[in-house]
């Protein structure tokens, strides 16, 4: 659920701001919103150090960097971190500047091979005794038919290209271009070369040997985030004479608690309820079971609006049944759960938040119950030719699942407006919930029967005129009639085929689920096609299915992330009104990373 927030204004002494944010640091429990844009020297100061310490991590962490590097890299303290880390910065940019020139001279290397080894600094000295000496690149055709007051001499042929020097008393006039000679010999390139070789070994050689400051450049950060974030709301805070004041949020049981603080620290403080104009931080907390659905929204950088509903319930109900619907394999749903225990075990020490692995874990449990109620392990063509038989065979019959789609999305969407109505009681406006509920099971049987031909009940028709009357009078209800009918036919104008649309859009667990099943089918049909009676062929066989099968289960969980998402995020919200314009709820509190090595 959405924690309700108490809006909070704290006025101090001028002199005593900082220590007052000190002690609201250690609080750790309001939310501050900036009255004024802050600045200051001391917060342009922090921001470049900042910079320079995330540019000399970014160094560091480069794992082409990362992976060349020996020799004793263990955690060593830094006595001014400013100078190691611009020693850092300097190794890199020596580094990058000779491997780009070095690129360069390559490429002349390359290019000028082709002509030989020459010094083009006695080319410059024999113009200066009036002998010129030029090189050309021409066509073949042309070159046989060169004459003149000059000596020629081929050196290099390429394709239909005749490298050449030209050399005279002075320089001919020819339609072809003079090469602008290189500003070294070849040879001297290829000792330039050498020479960068050995500079680049020395300097990275010094540069790994910086990767031990690693760990002090990480604590470095944290210590400057911790500074940044106190100086921005310390300059952020509004000034009135010798008084100080700031504005933000915190949860409404922790209302006692600051106004102890307060008294205190002699403050003046004033705590109210929001307005409708405040833009609210969102706070959700739920029970642990709830709370699994919290990686998801996380992944997907969603919040709900501080007014809006938390849908987290529903959100992991229905999403743990699209992913059953969409994987549609209890052989996948294995191989995700063993995934997720593998994943556990190697990395779940390090992480402090576990509820991903246990998502994974009911959402892996959810495709293997729908696997054996379908049939489905690895395929379901082999199944029937040794005599599975799915739980539920009616399952498999693609006109009862369609409908089962069907009814699934007039379930769900149904609780969004129950839900609503819940919220709407005593008001009128209760009543125009009650008829979308009306019109979306009469979009409901509309769909059986447009799309699956069954029979329309008789009912349907009432359900969704009845539903159309009470959207047209009861969305805005007034004293004027005829304005309340007319806002009514607007939103139902609006809304009326999104209805049936959105009835029908759950139709995509079915058609994914059904794809996934057939490209299963499909590789085992191709691996039992090559598999034969040899070595080679089982092997081959063994590659077919392996790599299919694991190309599904990637394609399995991006259609996951896409469609059942989807029906959750976009559908169902829009029926309840949620639009995720929500901002989360960061406390202003001592970050501890920046005490840890």
């Amino acid at each position: 659920m959405i924690v309700g927030m108490k809006k909070v204004a704290v006025i101090m002494q001028a002199k005593d701001s900082a220590q007052g944010l000190k002690a609201l640091r250690s609080f750790g429990m309001l939310h501050i919103e900036n009255q004024q844009v802050p600045k200051s020297t001391n917060l342009n100061i922090l921001l470049d150090d900042y910079a320079l310490v995330q540019q000399g991590l970014e160094v560091l962490s480069e794992e082409e960097f990362i992976e060349h590097c020996q020799g004793d890299l263990r955690y060593k303290e830094v006595s001014d971190w400013k100078i190691t880390c611009r020693h850092t910065l300097d190794l890199w940019k020596r580094i990058d500047h000779l491997e780009g020139y070095s690129l360069v001279l390559n490429r002349e290397v390359k290019e000028w091979e082709k002509w030989g080894d020459f010094d083009p600094q006695a080319v410059a000295e024999l113009l200066k005794r009036n002998i010129y000496c030029g090189l050309y690149k021409i066509p073949i055709k042309d070159f046989n038919n060169l004459s003149g007051d000059y000596v020629i001499k081929r050196i290099h042929l390429e394709d239909t290209i005749v490298y050449c020097a030209i050399i005279s008393q002075i320089k001919p006039l020819l339609d072809f271009k003079e090469i602008e000679l290189p500003k070294m010999s070849l040879s001297a390139m290829k000792n330039k070369l050498v020479e960068n070789k050995l500079i680049i070994d020395r300097l990275q050689q010094e540069l790994h040997q910086q990767l031990c400051f690693r760990g002090a450049f990480e604590k470095v950060k944290a210590n400057l985030e911790n500074e940044i974030e106190f100086e921005n709301i310390l300059s952020g805070m509004a000034q009135e004479t010798k008084l100080s004041y700031l504005v933000g949020f915190a949860p409404h049981d922790c209302e006692k608690q600051l106004l102890d603080l307060s008294k205190k620290e002699k403050w003046g403080i004033l705590i109210t309820e929001p307005s409708e104009e405040d833009n609210v931080p969102v706070l959700i907390r739920n029970p642990k079971l709830i709370a699994l659905i919290n990686p998801v929204l996380k992944l997907l950088e969603i919040l709900p609006g501080y007014r809006e509903l938390d849908i987290s319930l529903w959100f992991l109900l229905f999403f743990g049944v699209f992913f059953g619907m969409l994987i549609g394999d209890a052989g996948y749903g294995i191989v995700y759960f063993l995934l997720t225990a593998f994943s556990q075990v190697k990395f779940g020490k390090k992480i402090k938040d576990k509820s991903p692995f246990f998502l994974f874990y009911l959402l892996s449990f959810c495709a293997i119950i729908w696997g054996l109620l379908t049939g489905v392990f690895f395929g379901q063509e082999w199944l029937k030719e040794i005599g599975w038989k799915p739980l539920v065979p009616a399952l498999n019959d693609a006109k009862v699942i369609q409908s089962f789609c069907f009814l699934l999305g007039a379930i769900h969407l149904s609780i969004a407006h129950i839900w609503r109505t819940i919220l709407k009681i005593p008001s009128l406006l209760a009543l125009a919930e009650l008829g979308w509920i009306a019109i979306l099971w009469g979009a409901y049987y509309l769909a059986r029967f447009l799309i699956l031909g069954y029979e329309f009940p008789f009912f349907g028709k009432w359900l969704i005129f009845s539903g159309i009357a009470l959207v047209v009078l009861f969305t805005q209800p007034q004293k004027n009639i005829l304005k309340a009918i007319g806002s009514g036919c607007g939103t139902l104008a609006l809304n009326l085929m999104n209805n049936f649309t959105d009835i029908v859009s759950y139709v995509r667990l079915f058609a994914v689920g059904l794809a996934g099943v057939a490209i299963a089918d499909t590789f085992n049909s191709m691996a039992a096609g090559v598999r034969g009676e040899s070595i080679l062929g089982l092997t081959l066989a063994i590659v077919v299915v392996s790599a299919g099968h694991l190309l599904n289960i990637v394609l399995g969980l991006m259609s996951v992330l896409v469609h059942g998402v989807r029906l959750n995020v976009l559908e169902f919200c829009a029926h309840v009104g949620i639009s995720w314009s929500g901002s989360a709820y960061k406390p202003f509190k001592e970050n501890y990373r920046a005490t840890d090595k």
